[in-house]
Formats: structure tokens, C-alpha cells, sequence
């Protein structure tokens, strides 16, 4: 597939693009080789590739948008691992059962489905106490509020006797 017809003509899409072509080379000549990326990393990469998001700092807050279209709440996990790294996650299921009882076929399919994953390192101002999500509407909204500036310094006085 040539990615230059969709406009995804950068280098970081160029070099995702080569990874995810040699990680299909290789599983279907099931051939093992070290020299590339782990599945996992590949699988990772996929996920996060097709998961945008936008991000947005107030003065007391970072807010992370990102659409969700079909999920349920259930479906979403928002968590925060290393201490500073945010990370939303989940899974997009196709829906088998009603379908395969009355014969129904896929005539075409362009909605993704399976993972899906984003991970945003945190600042250091990031109070990882108050974190909140969202979901309304398909889209989900996390917000971090900003720990309050540490107070300026007073400087120390001291009083000086008389000897």
C-alpha cells in the first residue's frame, strides 16, 4: 500500500509503515528473526498510531480529548503507571452474535476494531490525585488538575544583638 496517496507522507508514518510491512513479512514466512521489533512493540505501536488524541493545558489543568465512538465507559481504562505516565487504553469489539444467526456479511469494513492505547508523560506540576474521565458522546475526556505553584521563599531575618 502506498502511504503517499493519503497524505501520510512523513517520516515517522513512512518508518511505522516499514516496521508494520516487515513484521507481516516475517509472521506470515514464519520466519523468527532478533534483529526486529517484538511483537508486542509492533502491536503497541499500531494501537497508539491509531489512537489521536488532543491535548490541552489551562492555567489548573491538562485536559486529554480523545474520541471514542461506540465504547462503552466499561470498555476504557485510564490508568497512570511510572508515577508520571498517563495512559488510556481499551478494546473495540466487532459485534458477532445477532449478526452470524441471520446470515449477515461484511460487505465492507472501515471502522477499526481491537486495541487501542495512548500513553502521555505527565509534568512534574501534574497532581496525580485528581485525575477524572469522561466519557459523553464518544468522546473521551481525562483532566489532570496542576498541583499550585510552591510559595515563594520569605527570606529569614535574623535579628542581630548588641555584644
Amino acid at each position: 500500500m502506498d502511504i503517499s496517496l493519503m497524505g501520510f507522507d512523513t517520516p515517522f508514518f513512512r518508518n511505522l509503515h516499514h516496521i508494520l510491512d516487515a513484521t507481516d513479512d516475517n509472521t506470515t514466512n514464519n520466519k523468527s528473526t532478533n534483529s526486529g521489533p517484538t511483537r508486542a512493540y509492533v502491536r503497541d505501536a499500531r494501537a497508539m498510531a491509531a489512537t489521536p488524541a488532543d491535548v490541552k493545558e489551562y492555567p489548573n489543568s491538562y485536559v486529554f480529548i480523545v474520541d471514542m465512538p461506540g465504547l462503552k465507559s466499561g470498555d476504557i481504562k485510564v490508568q497512570v503507571e511510572d508515577e508520571n505516565v498517563l495512559v488510556i487504553s481499551g478494546e473495540r469489539k466487532r459485534e458477532h452474535d445477532q449478526e452470524e444467526k441471520e446470515g449477515v456479511k461484511y460487505v465492507r469494513m472501515e471502522r477499526r476494531i481491537g486495541k487501542f492505547m495512548r500513553k502521555f508523560a505527565l509534568p512534574e506540576n501534574a497532581d496525580m490525585d485528581k485525575i477524572s474521565a469522561i466519557c459523553q458522546d464518544g468522546v473521551l475526556t481525562v483532566t489532570v488538575e496542576k498541583l499550585p505553584p510552591p510559595e515563594p521563599k520569605k527570606p529569614k531575618t535574623i535579628h542581630v544583638q548588641v555584644a
